[in-house]
C-alpha cells in the first residue's frame, strides 16, 4: 500500500500527484490528508499519521509533501522503521531506494513543478531496493541504533 499526505504548502502537489498515480500507475493508494486546504496546519500531524500506517508493512511506503521537503522529511525519520528522503533529483531518488531502501519519500511543494514531481514519485515507486550485501549492512545499523 502506498500512503499520500501534504500539508497546505503541499496541498496542490498532493492532488496532482495523486492524480497522476490514478492515471498513469498501477499503485494502489490512500490519500490521508488534508481533503480540503487549510492554510494552519501542521506538517509534523500528517507526517506521522503516515509514516504509522508505513511502519505496519515492510511493503508499505509513503509520499510526503510539504513546502521544501525539510519538514515533512525530519519529522518523518522521527517514527522507528522509516528511512525518508527528500526527493529533489530523480538520480537522487533512485539512489535512495536502491541504496537505503527508502520508503517514504518527501517533495516539496513550492520548489518542483508538477510533472518533475511525478517523475521523482514515479521512480521512487519503480526502484528496488539493491539488497547488495554492503546496503544491508548499513540499513541494519540503523535500525539497530533505533532499538
Amino acid at each position: 500500500m502506498l500512503y499520500i499526505a501534504s500539508d497546505h504548502a503541499g496541498f496542490q502537489l498532493k492532488n496532482y500527484i495523486t492524480n497522476f498515480l490514478k492515471n498513469q500507475t498501477s499503485s494502489v493508494f490512500k490519500d490521508l490528508g488534508p481533503k480540503v486546504f487549510k492554510e494552519d496546519d501542521d506538517y509534523p500531524d500528517f507526517a506521522f499519521a503516515l509514516t504509522k500506517e508505513v511502519a505496519k508493512n515492510k511493503i508499505h511506503k509513503g509520499i510526503l509533501i510539504c513546502g521544501s521537503g525539510h519538514g515533512m522529511c525530519i519529522a518523518a525519520n522521527k517514527t522507528k522503521g522509516i528511512r525518508a528522503i527528500e526527493g529533489y533529483n530523480i538520480q537522487g531518488t533512485e539512489m535512495g531506494r536502491r541504496h537505503n531502501d527508502a520508503n517514504v519519500l518527501c517533495l516539496a511543494g513550492r520548489i518542483l513543478s508538477n510533472e518533475h514531481a511525478a517523475a521523482i514519485a514515479r521512480i521512487f515507486l519503480e526502484t528496488e531496493f539493491a539488497k547488495d550485501h554492503r546496503f544491508m549492512r548499513r540499513n541494519k545499523k540503523i535500525a539497530d541504533y533505533e532499538k
